[in-house]
């Protein structure tokens, strides 16, 4: 079954194929928190888009961690209308032990605990791309609002932060998931994004909540 129940996460897997789509352009983004996300932190749950650097969040890993970094930026500034390929996922409260609904980008790591993950890996915690829980317990693709801004947390080593009461969601230590799946990125400690085939295997074999 999927959902953090409090395990001390043992170990993740390095996904050899990239972590970030579109064209190569900047009139786009595929990863990040959408601004109205909440996070912890140490003075509580907190709108993404309401933090600034320094402040502490707390961290699947570690504790509470300063933001060293944060970058915001609109979800699509290109001409015309937004890609289908941009769209962002609708998760119903509930699914991912979400308090409430929430959105994700397509390729916004989460980290997922699976029977099925612990079964075929030896470990419980996966960290895969939102995309491929697209179909799985209601969760949509839906279009963007106009103003959307995309919240991205830099860390001095990648974390994986809690929100909406239960989601873990992955922050980079610095440039972004295309950077990091690459091998460009530095600094990003054990985390590791699942290849996504063998990822949508694990949603179909395993992803169910109590």
């Amino acid at each position: 079954m999927f959902g953090w129940k409090g395990a001390k996460r043992q170990k993740t897997y390095r996904a050899p194929d990239g972590a970030e789509g579109g064209n190569g352009t900047k009139t786009g983004v595929m990863s990040g928190l959408v601004s109205g996300t909440k996070v912890a932190t140490a003075l509580g749950w907190r709108d993404v888009n309401s933090l600034q650097e320094g402040d502490m969040v707390l961290t699947f890993d570690a504790g509470l961690q300063p933001v060293k970094r944060i970058s915001r930026t609109p979800l699509w500034s290109g001409a015309g209308s937004c890609p289908t390929a941009f769209w962002p996922l609708l998760v119903p409260a509930g699914v991912l032990e979400n308090e409430a609904a929430m959105t994700l980008l397509p390729r916004q790591g989460v980290m997922l605990e699976s029977d099925a993950a612990e079964k075929t890996l030896g470990d419980p915690f996966a960290l895969i791309l939102a995309g491929t829980l697209d179909g799985a317990h209601g969760i949509e693709r839906v279009f963007p609002q106009d103003d959307m801004t995309v919240v991205t947390l830099h860390f001095d080593s990648a974390q994986v932060v809690f929100a909406e009461q239960g989601a873990l969601l992955f922050c980079p230590a610095g440039g972004d998931l295309l950077d990091y799946a690459s091998g460009k990125a530095q600094g990003q400690g054990p985390y590791s994004i699942l290849p996504e085939l063998f990822a949508a295997q694990l949603v179909q074999d395993g992803y169910a909540y109590a």
